[in-house]
């Protein structure tokens, strides 16, 4: 089934913030934290995505996939202008209805609305741990140019 696409609505957000915590919870770096060391300050993974998810609903374009009128997965980046560069921050699917193609619809629905934005290229990151994430992207075109290793000391 195919998706179709639009820009989240205020309504969306409790619905894309359900599925997209659960999507990401297997593979989010935050979960990986706190199975090492805690949660800081009691501050759960649940609770510092939610508090990302805040901030990417006021700094990011959101854009949703419907199926059958349901919110099925979305997409959320930025794009830059001056060098026609779009950013994919997050791409999710509803646990649900994953293995159904649409994060691969959700990949190009937002490469297209960069595209019309007059955007040249997309990059995003992964987790190195990601495998569907990462054959994903691989299929997709998409390739390697930096890798990076997240560091991490107590302050205390």
């Amino acid at each position: 089934m195919s998706l179709s696409f639009r820009l989240a609505r205020p309504e969306d957000l409790p619905t894309l913030e359900g599925f997209i915590t659960e999507a990401f919870g297997p593979i989010t770096w935050l979960r990986k934290f706190d199975e090492r060391y805690g949660p800081p300050k009691g501050c759960d993974w649940r609770q510092r995505w939610k508090l990302r998810l805040e901030k990417v609903w006021q700094t990011e374009t959101v854009l949703v996939g419907e199926a059958e009128g349901a919110l099925v997965a979305a997409a959320t980046g930025a794009y830059e202008e001056a060098s026609g560069l779009g950013y994919i921050d997050l791409l999710a699917v509803d646990p649900r209805h994953q293995g159904k193609g649409y994060g691969r619809q959700m990949l190009h629905g937002m490469m297209e609305h960069f595209r019309a934005l007059g955007g040249v290229g997309v990059h995003l990151e992964c987790l190195q741990d990601n495998a569907v994430g990462n054959a994903l992207y691989a299929r997709e075109g998409f390739e390697i140019v930096a890798s990076s290793v997240r560091w991490y000391k107590p302050l205390a």
